[in-house]
């Protein structure tokens, strides 16, 4: 029992004494006030950043050398500020000492932008008969000018049934007349063509969005 109570506090002491040098040895200065940018981030700053050695870009563009990780790590701590690896695959990788916070918020803001004007033209398809009347007709436009107006595009067909087909010229006039009709609300891309029993023409929006 005695050698046991000799012993506790000298074991309780090692054990310390690892701790301690083991927060020593991983160091890092960016902790302190900062956030570590962890959460489903695949940039390379602050802590994520492993290479040995790396290149240190200044806060205004200036070249800082080259110098450790961890050194690193502490001169962004003397600008407040945090660093992040612009270049991994450099022969030496290169950071830069920046505002992530505000580079983050630039960078997400610019790829909501270019979503936002990104669009994805769709093919809107309308289908005539060679028997369509004019009223009919007129509908049928009025619906396909909306859809170019919204910068889509026009897949315009008529169809042939039985012996329809020995009459192709009732279809094609009923189609150019649609084209007539649309008039400077769209181009044609793809002039009226006999596929099978259909009569088909594609048209493209003049509006740019």
């Amino acid at each position: 029992m005695i050698r046991a109570t000799f012993y506790c506090p000298f074991f309780i002491y090692l054990i310390l004494l690892r701790r301690k040098n083991s927060i020593a040895n991983n160091y890092n200065p960016n902790q302190k006030g900062k956030k570590n940018f962890n959460n489903k981030n695949t940039d390379l700053v602050n802590d994520n950043i492993r290479f040995p050695k790396v290149l240190v870009i200044g806060p205004e563009g200036e070249q800082l050398g080259v110098m450790s990780r961890n050194d690193a790590l502490r001169k962004a701590d003397e600008y407040s500020l945090d660093l992040l690896c612009v270049a991994p695959n450099a022969e030496t990788p290169v950071c830069k000492i920046i505002n992530y916070g505000k580079y983050r918020f630039e960078a997400q803001k610019k790829a909501k932008e270019a979503k936002k004007n990104q669009r994805v033209v769709e093919i809107k398809e309308i289908q005539l008969t060679p028997q369509i009347g004019e009223h009919d007709l007129q509908v049928k436009v009025k619906a396909a000018i909306k859809f170019l107006e919204d910068g889509n595009k026009i897949k315009v067909g008529v169809r042939y049934k039985g012996r329809q087909l020995a009459h192709v010229e009732v279809g094609e006039a009923v189609l150019n007349r649609f084209i007539e009709l649309i008039g400077e609300a769209g181009n044609v891309d793809k002039a009226p063509q006999l596929e099978g029993r259909w009569l088909n023409a594609i048209i493209s929006s003049k509006i740019k969005k």
